[in-house]
């Protein structure tokens, strides 16, 4: 039923240390390990550094225990764990930019207690970035954040430099964007786990390297045929997913994952920078204009309508919320959000994601629903 199309993708997602530590070799930069999505990583880019997502590794592990608290979020224990084993001993610096205080904790602990770690950033940015002043406060501060990469490389990031840096995020967004447009497609030719992973390695794989095999994909697409039936058309919600697994078990069951809202999908490249000639201005008004995580989604909930319209573009016939655990910004949400979708004719449900992820109940939950969907002869 499947081909080999997104195998390098599949590849690059199963051994991303391997692929850092060889990068490393190859150009001898710097590789960076970045806490959030809202990481201005083109300004990493354009001092030559591989910015590389910290994600989790979805096993049992008892070492994060003495440094944050077990009723933090399953995807801020999870990534202090791999720093604190060494996953990420390739990476000279640490960045994270403002988001929840949960991970914020996290970053504390990694950037002290991760021995390998030779500098840290945090970088400041507004919450409310509904304020009228919040691009002008974040401009401020992406660029002392370009001051403090001058100090430490020795080198000057010119505009020219912040400027190839912009159009190659850029053109990886866009190359995503065309990427994701095949899946509104009946029986698309693109199904949920190939889009994550497609999406998921654009964080943390060189951004030229990930464009040049992204057109490849896209040359190749038109005459495929994977001849998979579609079954019903799901959305996820939620913040952090990179389990291959679970995603993988609920394309088995008859349906197909057809659009997200997650800082693991959409949210990570649905927006480009704007060229104005400030390249500074350009970044910072990118990460105030994107599509909002909860932590950034007040007082008015833009992000609502925008997972609606998505539901709405990609056909999708019900959501699925994926919840981590004690996550305060999306459980405070989700109650709001499930009432806006269903007003509008797409029923949800609604799962707990912890560390590790019970696969066999989950997938009884998402029987039942396709069954509920079915019997309810909703399609």
């Amino acid at each position: 039923m499947s081909d080999q199309l997104f195998d390098q993708f599949k590849t690059w997602y199963e051994k991303r240390h391997d692929y850092a530590r060889d990068w490393k070799q190859r150009t001898g930069g710097q590789v960076v390990a970045t806490m959030c999505t809202y990481t201005p990583e083109e300004l990493l880019i354009a001092a030559d550094m591989l910015p590389v997502r910290v994600l989790g590794a979805h096993e049992p592990q008892n070492v994060s225990e003495p440094h944050i608290f077990g009723m933090f979020c399953p995807f801020c224990r999870d990534s202090l764990a791999q720093g604190l084993l060494g996953r990420f001993d390739y990476c000279e610096g640490v960045t994270l930019t403002q988001s929840c205080i949960q991970y914020r904790q996290a970053f504390g602990s990694w950037r002290m207690h991760v021995p390998t770690v030779q500098w840290d950033y945090y970088c400041p940015m507004p919450n409310d970035v509904q304020s009228p002043h919040a691009k002008k406060a974040h401009y401020g501060e992406i660029g002392r954040f370009r001051e403090f990469l001058e100090q430490l490389t020795g080198k000057k990031l010119t505009d020219e430099k912040l400027n190839e840096a912009l159009e190659v995020v850029n053109e990886n967004r866009r190359l995503l964007r065309e990427l994701f447009e095949y899946r509104k497609a009946t029986d698309p030719q693109v199904t949920g786990v190939e889009a994550l992973l497609a999406g998921l390695t654009a964080q943390f794989i060189d951004k030229r390297e990930h464009n040049a095999e992204l057109k490849k994909v896209l040359a190749a697409l038109p005459k495929r045929n994977l001849d998979r039936p579609e079954g019903i058309r799901f959305m996820t919600i939620g913040s952090e997913n990179d389990d291959v697994a679970f995603m993988a078990m609920v394309e088995s069951v008859g349906s197909t994952i057809v659009i997200d809202d997650q800082c693991s999908g959409t949210r990570y490249f649905w927006n480009e920078a704007k060229l104005n000639g400030d390249p500074v201005k350009a970044i910072a008004d990118r990460y105030c204009d994107r599509p909002a995580c909860p932590t950034k989604d007040y007082p008015d909930h833009t992000r609502f309508d925008h997972v609606l319209s998505l539901a709405k573009d990609y056909k999708a016939q019900a959501a699925v919320f994926l919840q981590q655990k004690f996550c305060d910004p999306h459980e405070g949400d989700y109650p709001d959000l499930k009432r806006h979708l269903e007003s509008n004719g797409i029923p949800t449900l609604f799962l707990e994601f912890d560390i590790t992820n019970p696969i066999g109940p989950f997938r009884i939950r998402i029987e039942a629903f396709l069954e509920t969907l079915r019997e309810d002869d909703l399609f």
